[in-house]
């Protein structure tokens, strides 16, 4: 029987059944090299998680979005609202190094570092394989009636799926609010900060519902990241894969069985790659929009090979083009047009990064006022904004012209411009007429601390008509 007429092919998705109802999966727990490595990276990952909101550089929370107070930090580099631009060239960064990323190796992203499937393989399932047994146990209990077993079982499970859904709420909202707030507000208690409360309440109840219930169906239905591999997925593109020419035929395994001369493939059918998927998909049927790339299937398949004596790597990393013709991976003219303009994105990037203002100043004429005429001088009245993004403070702001000759007044006089600080005020310009060549000039003015330039605004002076 050829590699045709062995496959299955589905009309639906792994998690429905015959009669459109939720097919719940219970995958075996995996085990083997991937899985191994796959829980280390997993550790670093959730530590970075948990510490992130907690870390503080210069006195700044090392990862912060405030979108409530537009205040937002970046490996404890404050950024502001003025700095959206680079937000969108990092955006633009992202979504190439995806496209480029998948484009090579598939779906890795999805079973190394997401953190839908770290959360879910990596705790909330352990969890469950730790009170509920592996595969067949759980599907034992889940099968039976509500005996004082099952009872005590699943509220112990769902009771510890709370308390971790709380907790990483928590850490969740520390970045959105700060962790200083996040701190100040449990020690005050629920009552003083209801809005703080019910934000939290909100959190743990998705996380919850997501990692007790709907669980894989996020990578399946509503993530679109795996409809983006019919798009970006070729034949060069490496992914968890069956190896067909070797597998196939497929046959049982029998003890002594001479399996090359009765035409019959490495494949002996155990069903074990198909039972330890958590998106409930049999990858023998070639690259499937449930696959998320999570290596288990590699695990239990090199562990039966090695228990019956044959070589390893019947499901590995591989492309199409590999597995058919043998071929290495080739760096073709679309990864190389790819990866160019990642480049020339990340060259932008960090030139912006390196050239950004460490003040930003925007001044503009006064909505509604006309001009004053002063004899020989014309006069008009500013507001000016002030965003100190540094660490420290600007003692004795003063503001100069900087291409015109006349003077600028300060209402209230020099400022201080704190760190991390707003700053808003009035002032009045005076230009001699002489110095006016239209009725509306483009003017420069100066931002000076101590008497040393910080950074230079362009705004309008209005004028007589020439």
């Amino acid at each position: 029987m050829g590699r045709q007429e062995k496959e299955v092919f589905r009309d639906s998705i792994g998690t429905i059944n015959e009669e459109g109802k939720r097919n719940f999966i219970f995958p075996k727990k995996p085990k083997g090299k991937y899985t191994n490595y796959r829980t280390y990276l997993s550790w670093i990952l959730l530590a970075m998680l948990i510490s992130f909101p907690f870390i503080k550089i210069d006195g700044n929370q090392f990862m912060l979005f405030n979108l409530a107070e537009r205040r937002f930090n970046i490996f404890g580099k404050p950024f502001w609202p003025q700095d959206f631009y680079i937000l969108v060239i990092s955006m633009l960064v992202g979504i190439v190094f995806i496209v480029l990323f998948t484009v090579i190796f598939g779906r890795i992203f999805c079973g190394w570092l997401c953190p839908q499937t770290i959360f879910l393989e990596m705790v909330f399932r352990k969890i469950e394989y730790a009170i509920e047994g592996d595969r067949n146990k759980q599907i034992k209990l889940n099968k039976q009636g509500w005996t004082k077993e099952k009872i005590r079982k699943k509220g112990l499970k769902w009771t510890i799926f709370f308390l971790i859904s709380f907790f990483f709420a928590n850490i969740f909202l520390a970045y959105f609010i700060g962790s200083d707030v996040l701190i100040q507000h449990i020690k005050e208690g629920p009552f003083k900060h209801l809005g703080t409360f019910i934000k939290l309440l909100v959190f743990t109840a998705v996380f919850y519902f997501v990692f007790a219930w709907f669980r894989e169906q996020v990578c399946i239905i509503v993530c679109p990241y795996g409809r983006l591999q019919g798009v970006l997925l070729d034949e060069n593109s490496i992914n968890v894969a069956y190896d067909f020419k070797r597998g196939e035929n497929r046959k049982k395994f029998r003890k002594g069985e001479d399996r090359k001369a009765l035409g019959y493939g490495d494949c002996i059918d155990c069903n074990q790659c198909v039972v330890v998927c958590p998106t409930g998909i049999d990858i023998r049927n070639g690259t499937q929009l449930e696959c998320v790339n999570c290596t288990a299937c590699i695990d239990a398949c090199d562990e039966v090979m090695d228990r019956i004596g044959y070589e390893k790597g019947l499901i590995r990393y591989a492309s199409e083009k590999n597995i058919e013709e043998g071929k290495p991976f080739e760096f073709t003219g679309r990864l190389k047009f790819y990866t160019a303009v990642l480049l020339v994105l990340i060259g932008l990037l960090v030139s912006l990064i390196f050239l950004r203002n460490d003040v930003d100043a925007t001044i503009v004429r006064l909505p509604g006022k006309m001009y004053y005429d002063e004899g020989d001088t014309i006069k008009n009245v500013y507001t000016f904004k002030l965003v100190n993004k540094t660490t420290h403070d600007y003692n004795d702001i003063d503001l100069k012209l900087i291409d015109h000759k006349g003077k600028i007044e300060m209402v209230g006089g020099n400022v201080k411009l704190d760190k991390q600080a707003l700053k808003e005020g009035t002032v009045f310009v005076k230009i001699p007429k002489n110095e006016l060549k239209s009725s509306h000039e483009k003017i420069k003015i100066g931002v000076y601390s101590n008497g040393k330039k910080i950074e230079e605004a362009i705004t309008n002076f209005q004028g007589p008509v020439k």
